[in-house]
């Protein structure tokens, strides 16, 4: 099936982009959480539109997305959050926990989509989260979770 990503998508590509996908890839996962639509003649006007879009938060060269490596890989993260006696959180934390905590630590802004989380976080203590920052260029940054 011939889709059109309004998302970026880890492994498939970027905003904007016209993909072949499997149907049931495209009609179970990407189109009902809002990460494409279906391909159509009348949707080519919607890809230009996307792509400005996209042009506008995407961050544009490398050597940028250097110095925003390396601005985040100074910040020191510490996310409070609830959690019961055995060290196990009440939830899980998510990238938008994570984002809106860089931004309090005095990091720059990041966006929720680009923050990728190997496995859910669920417990107290440090963790690894990678932040995807360009398609060559990823932030590896520690995040210190602690009871609140």
């Amino acid at each position: 099936m011939k889709i059109i990503l309004t998302h970026e998508v880890s492994g498939l590509g970027a905003a904007g982009d016209v993909v072949d996908v499997k149907d049931g890839y495209a009609r179970n996962y990407l189109v009902p959480r809002g990460f494409a639509i279906r391909w159509t003649k009348g949707g080519e006007k919607d890809v230009a539109q996307i792509r400005r879009a996209r042009k506008i938060h995407e961050i544009a060269t490398i050597e940028q997305a250097n110095e925003i490596k390396a601005k985040l890989e100074g910040v020191k993260v510490r996310l409070a959050v609830r959690s019961g006696d055995a060290g196990r959180l009440f939830g899980s934390v998510t990238p938008a926990d994570i984002a809106s905590a860089i931004k309090a630590a005095g990091g720059p802004d990041v966006d929720k989509r680009r923050v990728e989380l190997g496995s859910p976080i669920k417990t107290l203590g440090g963790h690894q989260v990678s932040v995807r920052l360009h398609p060559e260029v990823a932030a590896n940054l520690g995040v210190e979770v602690v009871a609140a």
